[in-house]
């Protein structure tokens, strides 16, 4: 072969290997055209997903940890925004690497992890003059701060947080004050200045507008509710007017979730009291002013809707369950009450509006939960477990926020019993039954 040819012959070798490698229409070899983008899932719960978005479409819904990669790919050179779409209950999720242009490969970096935020729990103890605080660990569990309690007025009797999870008010009956104090970046009590705020006569129960701005704190001795603006800081200031009449003897106060109603439980006479709430927070009662429960109404509940209202009636073993109409008067439902065990005290209801549950305290002896199911007209049908063991004297219930766990103070052995919450909505005691408390524990209160 002469020096030329071999020359041609190498230009066409390399001709050759140029297709080969770059392509072409003869070659059935294409660059991609789209590349997919994915990543990894840490940290979710059990039980719960989350929902991603690329590019504001497309979107992703995982239940499990783990790799994931969207259905939709990119266009090469072109470029991806992961977001968070639908957070899962109880829980954050942040996206890690979110974001990306001049795609020119399939992405696996965006890195989605999910954590529970720091929740706490606060018990108030009536008998030593304290509120016990907690962590709630992810399991569920409550664990002791490091100052497990801290001091109150005379014979604290509950206890709320705001919605914004700042502000903790504990009113106490033999002093006639509320103590109020901030929530600390650990969780802890810090009585605010001044520490106290006073009330009526005989404070019993204290609630607060879903809002946040206001509060209310009902008087067992004079029979009135002492209501309050929530100014700088979380100090209370009061309403004009101070007060506002109750029934005989008023035991509990709830508000409905939209804040526009009040109802207040009058022990002694039998009648729940029904207010509206003013643009200023003031309540005016309704009219009717008030209507019939059972004997001895205690606890009262609003379901999350804010259609369906329950009374748990201590004397004769019964749920008083009613409609809210919509200017937020009462009504009987059909059939007017549900049987619960002996001594029902408190009502609570799950975050998704699905179940009920009732504390059945028995002071001389251990205590009950009875649990039900709430149907598509509010009412309460026992579950296939009608009630679940509790410790002596059942007092209160907490659910947290996202319906995974419950919890209810025990008075007469200083105990809080810890429960799951199944997919059914039925309780079961977690790996750690109880906790102890200070001296007669009355209300607990979740921050989440």
């Amino acid at each position: 072969m002469t020096p030329r040819s071999q020359v041609c012959s190498a230009i066409v070798l390399f001709a050759a290997l140029c297709l080969a490698a770059c392509g072409d229409s003869g070659s059935g070899f294409s660059p991609p055209t789209q590349y997919t983008i994915g990543g990894t899932l840490s940290g979710l719960a059990t039980g719960q997903q989350v929902v991603l978005a690329d590019n504001g479409a497309d979107s992703l819904t995982l239940s499990a940890n783990g790799a994931f990669t969207f259905s939709a790919g990119v266009a090469a050179g072109g470029s991806y925004s992961v977001s968070v779409v639908t957070q899962p209950a109880g829980q954050t999720c942040t996206v890690a690497g979110a974001t990306g242009s001049n795609v020119s490969a399939d992405v696996t970096t965006v890195n989605v992890s999910c954590a529970s935020p720091s929740q706490y729990a606060y018990v108030v103890n009536s008998g030593d003059n304290t509120v016990s605080q907690y962590t709630i660990a992810a399991s569920g569990g409550l664990t002791p701060m490091s100052t497990p309690t801290v001091q109150t007025g005379t014979a604290p009797q509950s206890v709320a947080v705001d919605p914004s999870g700042h502000y903790v008010y504990v009113p106490n009956l033999n002093d006639n004050t509320v103590s109020q104090y901030t929530i600390g970046t650990d969780g802890s009590l810090v009585p605010m200045n001044p520490a106290t705020v006073q009330t009526g006569a005989g404070p019993w129960a204290v609630s607060i507008a879903p809002s946040g701005s206001y509060v209310y704190v009902i008087n067992s001795i004079d029979h009135t509710v002492s209501q309050y603006t929530i100014g700088a800081g979380g100090v209370l200031a009061p309403m004009t007017p101070a007060t506002v009449a109750t029934g005989t003897t008023p035991s509990a106060i709830a508000i409905d979730p939209t804040g526009q109603y009040a109802y207040v439980t009058n022990h002694l006479d039998n009648t729940v009291s029904q207010y509206a709430v003013g643009a200023g927070g003031a309540l005016t009662a309704l009219n009717p002013p008030t209507l019939a429960s059972g004997a001895l109404p205690s606890g009262i509940a609003i379901d999350p809707s804010g259609l369906y209202a329950y009374v748990a009636d201590e004397n004769d073993n019964t749920i008083s369950q009613y409609t809210i109409g919509s200017a937020g008067a009462l009504a009987p439902q059909n059939p007017p009450i549900a049987a619960a065990g002996t001594g029902p005290v408190y009502i609570a209801v799950n975050p998704s509006g699905q179940y009920a549950y009732v504390a059945n305290s028995t002071l001389a002896g251990a205590g009950t939960v009875s649990q039900f199911t709430i149907g598509a007209g509010g009412l309460l049908t026992p579950m296939a477990t009608p009630t679940v063991a509790a410790g002596k004297g059942p007092a209160w219930i907490a659910i947290d926020r996202a319906g995974q766990y419950a919890y209810v103070t025990n008075i007469s052995d200083n105990t809080v019993s810890q429960f799951a919450i199944g997919a059914d909505g039925s309780l079961t005691p977690q790996s750690t039954p109880i906790v102890t408390t200070g001296l007669k524990p009355l209300v607990i209160a979740l921050v989440n």
